[in-house]
């Protein structure tokens, strides 16, 4: 029987689903999955909602603002993701220490804590500090959340259920997009920007109040040595005994073969673990050298360039964020059906095409009408191809490469390593952009011509594996003496 220990972190699976024997198996792993992406949510709101909100802080403290500089508004809107680096390299070790929901019910009190610090923030100071916080729970729910579903959904839902992790951040930035319009325009007041940073408080309050309701993972139980307390969650959430019994058998196994060692040392031990971290961090390069977030964050501008209006290169950005949308549910419904390496190669592909096509619209026609919405069109063309067939499938390889007992670490460390890439594109973009103009998505069409070979070359397929099979084959095709047969 699981302990009544309520101070240990993730002691008692069984009292955190006293209705689970009201619900069946496929519902309970759906509501995990609905809850945990609250944190994904907050995410996607948190990462939008900037946008909107510094034409207002660059007003003057008379005026309702901060009187943002060009550098201090630089240091806003970085201040989360050089957080966010942080979160997810540390978070992920403390989910392997303490477990994925202690982990998570802390992310839900720093978002809170985050979100309206900021939105009450008196100074830049105070402004750069909170969001720092902020972005510490944003990094730390990027490793922790599609970690933690992974391993409560089984094989067949796993792809599904994952992806809808990417839904939830870029509905979240739609949510932040549509909302700073109508408050801008409804909302009367010089502070308005407080209101729009003040919304993110109410995911991460689901998100905190949710994990109360959510079972322990059984794989960190079991890598704890608590293997009838793992038993008791699976029993919840498989549908059959015969499907809990295979599964702790796997589970068993794979914990039998494992060290208890839980640290950077342990894995630059083994050279399998190396690879498999160099793979993931180059994965997380791919991800975000595809310049996704230079379209995210700098649409605007790039269709200002062509002579349109502000009002309306504004709204082009809610355009962004439904065709995301749209895009990620594609993708969910693809990722269930195809491999994780055809997904990412299709969508490089027209990622390439897309950059190479934008290219020739700013260069080789005049500014007008006709430029501009060829231009949209480019860059909607680039984002339904990223959102449908990378963002998903990069998130949830991040939920599976990895082992078990180092799971929480790696994915963090390769996580981190992903947002330290989109600080660097966030940064270097706006220079590139000023110094080689249009061509510079031909840059990024180079640098995706290379990830397109990386993944070809590099990246295994998961597909249709539980995680422990995932393991094996992840030991097996990255140990020198012993490559995997084909």
């Amino acid at each position: 029987m699981s302990s009544s220990n309520t101070t240990a972190p993730d002691t008692s699976p069984a009292g955190e689903e006293n209705d689970a024997t009201r619900t069946s198996p496929g519902q309970i792993v759906v509501r995990v999955a609905i809850i945990a992406t609250m944190g994904a949510l907050a995410f996607g709101y948190d990462t939008g909602v900037i946008s909107g909100a510094l034409p207002f802080m660059t007003q003057g403290p008379d005026q309702g603002g901060l009187g943002l500089t060009p550098f201090t508004e630089g240091l806003v809107a970085s201040s989360l993701i050089l957080g966010a680096a942080f979160g997810s390299l540390f978070a992920g070790h403390l989910a392997d220490k303490y477990g994925r929901l202690t982990a998570l019910k802390g992310l839900a009190i720093l978002f809170m804590i985050g979100a309206l610090g900021s939105a009450l923030a008196p100074t830049v100071a105070i402004m750069v500090a909170t969001r720092f916080v902020l972005g510490l729970a944003v990094g730390g729910a990027s490793a922790i959340v599609p970690m933690f579903i992974a391993e409560i959904a089984g094989p067949n839902k796993r792809a599904r259920l994952v992806s809808q992790n990417e839904l939830m951040i870029v509905t979240g930035q739609l949510v932040a997009y549509i909302s700073n319009a109508l408050l801008a325009h409804f909302a009367h007041t010089p502070d308005v920007w407080r209101w729009m940073l003040a919304i993110a408080v109410i995911p991460a309050a689901l998100l905190w109040i949710g994990m109360h309701f959510v079972p322990t993972s059984p794989r960190w139980l079991a890598s704890k040595g608590r293997m009838e307390e793992a038993r008791e969650v699976l029993e919840k959430i498989r549908s059959s005994k015969k499907q809990v019994d295979k599964e702790m058998k796997e589970i068993q196994a794979q914990n039998d073969e494992e060290r208890a060692d839980v640290s950077w040392s342990s894995i630059w031990a083994e050279p399998w673990l190396r690879r498999l971290l160099l793979v993931g961090m180059g994965l997380g390069f791919v991800a975000q050298l595809t310049g996704v977030n230079a379209f995210m964050y700098f649409t605007p501008v790039i269709l200002k360039s062509t002579g349109l209006g502000t009002n309306a290169a504004l709204t082009a950005t809610i355009g962004n964020g439904v065709a995301s949308v749209i895009a990620t549910l594609i993708g969910i419904w693809l990722v269930g059906r195809h491999g994780r390496r055809p997904m990412l190669m299709t969508g490089l592909c027209f990622v390439v095409l897309a950059q190479v096509l934008l290219c020739g619209v700013l260069t080789m026609l005049p500014s007008s009408l006709l430029q501009s919405y060829l231009a949209l069109a480019c860059i909607l063309m680039f984002l339904l191809f990223m959102q449908t067939f990378i963002a998903p499938v990069y998130w949830l390889l991040m939920s599976e490469l990895f082992p078990s007992h180092l799971r929480g670490i790696m994915t963090g460390t390769a996580v981190c390593f992903q947002w330290l890439c989109n600080a660097s594109v966030a940064f270097l973009f706006p220079i590139a952009l000023a110094g080689f103009g249009p061509y510079t998505f031909m840059l990024f069409a180079a640098i995706n011509v290379m990830s397109l070979i990386f993944v070809a070359m590099c990246v295994p397929e998961t597909r249709g594996k539980s995680l422990e099979q995932i393991e094996r084959h992840m030991e097996k095709e990255f140990t020198p003496d012993e490559p995997a047969r084909a």
